[in-house]
């Protein structure tokens, strides 16, 4: 079993940065693909960006590519989300999560309790 606790949420201005980490516990972690995804008020939720489990492959919603980085540090358990050039339409409470397997963009097996970003224009 995996836990997951993000932080590093915020309000920022539109064309502003922030850094999104995610803090796992759990024995299997290195085992998993890990990502994030979001979920603004009254919407989907969305998948965001995923990485493999050895860290040298991504994958980045078209939404997202080009502005966000994922990275992970499998000897401190922990997973990172830089967004850059952020928009108003970023806003979201972003989980990061477990993914049940590469390319199952939105099935996870476990997920924190989120972070909020607020994007302003």
């Amino acid at each position: 079993q995996v836990q997951l606790v993000e932080s590093g949420g915020g309000l920022v201005q539109a064309g502003g940065s922030l850094r999104l980490s995610c803090a796992a516990s759990g024995r299997t972690f290195s085992s998993y693909a890990m990502g994030w995804f979001r979920q603004a008020p009254g919407k989907e939720r969305e998948f965001v960006a995923a990485i493999n489990w050895s860290g040298d492959i991504t994958y980045y919603a078209d939404s997202v590519k080009g502005r966000f980085t994922i990275s992970r540090d499998n000897a401190k358990n922990t997973v990172a989300l830089q967004m850059n050039s952020l928009k108003p339409e970023d806003t979201a409470v972003y989980y990061c999560a477990a993914l049940n397997r590469w390319g199952n963009w939105d099935a996870y097996d476990y997920w924190g309790q989120g972070t909020q970003v607020t994007v302003s224009s």
